[in-house]
């Protein structure tokens, strides 16, 4: 079974500077010594979570994709976090949470918030998404998503029907083994933070990490990271405290194919689909 070398970057971010973000983070992601084959940030790393996407959103082809282009290829690693895109739809801008999965050579894929945080009034200065992105590297597939998204079971549940939003026809093993959760979960609901991590790790039989800001952003809100790898019995791996922290953790497939064949839970779920 292949293992998979991660690293969470747990850190403050600068409200709404872009510049100092990718700095900041760049000099973070190049220090990690280990070999590492995914580097995941916060959810909108490059501003911190701000409304304001009409000022701060870029395109595809703006400076801070082309940033993740640069260290994911300089790092020879996957990279991955959440930042503000605009797109044009039907000649009107739209703006999305969006999720990269940037590759060392360049091509990636992406994931846009489906549950938008009303709560913030996310929904409306942003367009929610309605596929899910699963991933696959080392023959590891990987479910990617955004912070409020964790509240949702049945978007994270694994599926042994056919799944409309990812395409496939055949469900006869799970859909994903590890979920990626990136996040600006505020000091305030962080212990739903911790106990929703995992209970997804329970319900879906697989490796659940988190990875939250810390500090204080534009809008006084606090952060205390408890970016958290909880394995596929839901058990705490590691849990980093509030401070800023780098962490690197080797994930052993192994382990996820051990539980699901002796607790064959996934195999007794009801069978449901969701719409786009």
């Amino acid at each position: 079974m292949s293992n998979l070398t991660v690293s969470l970057l747990q850190t403050p971010l600068f409200w709404e500077d872009k510049l100092s973000n990718l700095n900041m983070l760049e000099k973070k992601i190049l220090a990690i010594p280990e070999k590492t084959e995914v580097v995941i940030l916060p959810e909108m790393f490059s501003t911190g979570f701000s409304m304001h996407a009409a000022a701060l959103a870029e395109t595809m082809d703006g400076p801070s994709v082309n940033w993740m282009k640069k260290i994911a290829a300089q790092k020879k690693c996957i990279l991955t976090g959440s930042l503000i895109i605009k797109e044009t739809q039907n000649g009107e801008p739209v703006f999305f949470n969006r999720l990269i999965w940037m590759q060392p050579d360049g091509h990636s894929g992406f994931y846009d918030k489906r549950h938008l945080f009303a709560y913030g009034k996310e929904q409306q200065h942003f367009t929610a998404g309605n596929r899910r992105l699963i991933a696959s590297v080392k023959g590891w597939k990987i479910n990617l998503q955004v912070c409020y998204d964790l509240r949702f079971p049945v978007w994270l549940r694994q599926s042994n029907s056919p799944d409309s939003l990812t395409g496939r026809k055949d469900q006869e093993e799970p859909v994903y083994d590890l979920l990626i959760v990136v996040a600006n979960w505020p000091s305030t609901r962080i212990h739903a933070w911790k106990t929703l991590l995992q209970a997804r790790a329970i319900e879906n039989q697989c490796f659940v990490i988190g990875v939250n800001r810390t500090g204080v952003d534009g809008n006084g809100l606090v952060y205390t990271g408890d970016s958290m790898i909880a394995g596929p019995l839901g058990e705490i791996l590691h849990s980093l405290s509030e401070k800023e922290n780098t962490l690197t953790f080797t994930l052993n497939k192994e382990i996820t194919e051990t539980v699901r064949s002796e607790f064959p839970f996934w195999k007794d779920a009801d069978h449901f689909s969701i719409q786009p």
